[in-house]
């Protein structure tokens, strides 16, 4: 139980290191003003035209980095300070996102599974933790039987939770591969803007990978907890 803690207490101020540097970033990256004077909804405009995408709205959202492509509604969501921005900092997340919109338009069979996963995930990532609880507390009651397989139960969904997590990962890396190739094939930055664009969406993506490698951990700790209960 104790070395769980100490992992999980390692992941997390991991995770917040690469928060925190994430954000000094796009602060940094804010500063470096695009030469074209184009705001993040128009690099975001000119990305989706320029791959023959007319039929996605580019519109602003609420927050910081709240950034978001929705395929249900086929929208582009920027952020008030993306949207409006005429930096490196907006025209990589705004680059980014758009992204996943050619990901759909070209149906990238990674996207495609990890939008068929959501569904399931947003109920596998509520009730796994209470399943297994549950399932080994009414195991220790009742010295194993039903209990353990509720357990187990709770450690399938978790499963599920921690694959959409790596899946994610393919995901997220292409969209900005993606955005960094349009951004450097028509020449919509300048060598420093282009360099800044890169380096904040390489900080963006290392978030994913923590957030992946947490997940693995919890669902090995508690794989252990349960399988090690029968003993």
């Amino acid at each position: 139980m104790l070395g769980y803690y100490i992992l999980l207490g390692i992941i997390a101020l991991v995770s917040w290191a690469i928060s925190s540097k994430l954000k000094s970033k796009f602060e940094e990256y804010s500063h470096v003003h695009l030469r074209n004077g184009m705001s993040g909804a128009e690099i975001a405009t000119q990305m989706l035209h320029d791959h023959g995408i007319y039929d996605v709205q580019v519109i602003s959202t609420p927050g910081q980095l709240t950034d978001h492509y929705n395929p249900a509604d086929k929208t582009v969501n920027l952020s008030e300070g993306v949207y409006n921005q005429r930096n490196a900092a907006a025209a990589a997340v705004a680059a980014h996102e758009c992204g996943h919109a050619v990901q759909h338009a070209k149906a990238y069979s990674m996207l495609q599974l990890r939008s068929q996963l959501v569904p399931l995930v947003n109920v596998s990532s509520t009730l796994s933790q209470w399943l297994i609880f549950g399932g080994l507390i009414l195991g220790a009651a009742m010295h194993f039987g039903f209990g353990f397989y509720i357990a187990v139960a709770g450690l399938i969904l978790m499963g599920l939770t921690t694959v959409f997590a790596f899946i994610t990962l393919p995901v997220e890396y292409d969209a900005s591969n993606r955005a960094l190739a349009w951004l450097k094939n028509k020449n919509m930055l300048s060598q420093q803007e282009y360099a800044g664009a890169e380096d904040a969406l390489k900080w963006a993506a290392r978030t994913y990978v923590v957030a992946a490698i947490g997940a693995l951990a919890s669902l090995l700790y508690w794989a252990f907890q349960v399988f090690g209960s029968r003993r």
